[in-house]
């Protein structure tokens, strides 16, 4: 029972109650999609590939240079709720400065699987490459699951897809990076993940050396994510903080360039949902973080 707790992001929250704020978060999410979609010059339902849940959303830079910087943007919902069709809500502060904002669609659960989510992801950046030549560098955010499949991104072997995609940046938020905790939670009777599948698509275990290009990433988590949520996040991006301990899978211990930020005074889900507020402090670090 207390690891379900851990693993149950809306008991956590001091705004509203464990029965009200999963419904709060989708309304919230959608009426924001439907506020940037209307403002903005988009291309939606775009297909990566020919499954159902293989489309992307764009949004257009308001003003496009020559070259624009990509944003794409990786929904959570623990792998099997939430969509594409909820994840423009981050749009219209990015795309007023130059920076075109896509939002990845994938199959969830029960319908998609572990190994198929993280190949979705992984293709469509290699899509938007291929096809979009005036990109001038991806940049990943993902929320919770999505932040997980951001992960599992940066450590592509892009030799198979003959397609190395220019990822210069990961902001990846309260998100989960060692899924074997969650084979003995609900959260895995939708998902139905064997411990070998748990091991395989675990960031925790797949961080590869640092390249001299490689990107900066960001691990963002909140004041009210649970204790084990926010452990995840500060052993999976800058390790145990016991050196004894220290794990060599941890991102700074591979020579990634990677920085920890606390978010004071939000939760598991309004630290994403402010992403469409211009003063929001996580805003402001997307803003830095994607030059024009």
């Amino acid at each position: 029972q207390a690891l379900e707790d851990q693993y149950s992001p809306s008991r956590w929250s001091p705004r509203l109650d464990r029965d009200t704020i999963i419904d709060a978060h989708l309304a919230v999410t959608a009426a924001g999609t439907e506020r940037a979609r209307a403002s903005a010059q988009t291309l939606l339902h775009v297909p990566y590939g020919s499954g159902d849940g293989e489309k992307l959303d764009i949004y257009f830079p308001t003003d496009p240079s020559e070259t624009f910087p990509v944003l794409v943007y990786i929904h959570g919902g623990y792998w099997q709720c939430l969509s594409k069709d909820d994840s423009g809500f981050a749009a219209p502060p990015l795309v007023s400065q130059g920076v075109a904002v896509v939002a990845v669609g994938y199959d969830t659960a029960p319908k998609g699987h572990m190994d198929a989510m993280v190949l979705q992801v992984r293709r469509s950046l290699v899509f938007l490459a291929e096809r979009y030549p005036r990109i001038r560098g991806i940049y990943l955010c993902g929320h919770s699951a999505g932040a997980h499949l951001a992960a599992m991104v940066l450590s592509t072997d892009w030799t198979e897809f003959q397609v190395v995609p220019d990822i210069k940046g990961a902001v990846l938020v309260s998100g989960v990076y060692d899924l074997e905790p969650i084979l003995h939670t609900y959260v895995n009777d939708a998902l139905n993940m064997s411990r070998e599948v748990a091991q395989r698509n675990s960031p925790m275990r797949h961080v590869t050396a640092a390249v001299p290009e490689a990107c900066e990433v960001l691990v963002a988590v909140a004041q009210h994510d649970s204790p084990e949520f926010r452990r995840q996040s500060q052993e999976w991006s800058l390790g145990p903080i016991l050196p004894a301990l220290l794990s060599p899978q941890a991102l700074r211990a591979a020579g990634w360039s990677v920085s920890l930020l606390d978010l004071a005074g939000v939760d598991h889900f309004d630290v994403i949902e402010k992403l469409s507020e211009d003063s929001y402090v996580l805003t402001q670090v997307l803003r830095r973080a994607v030059p024009r």
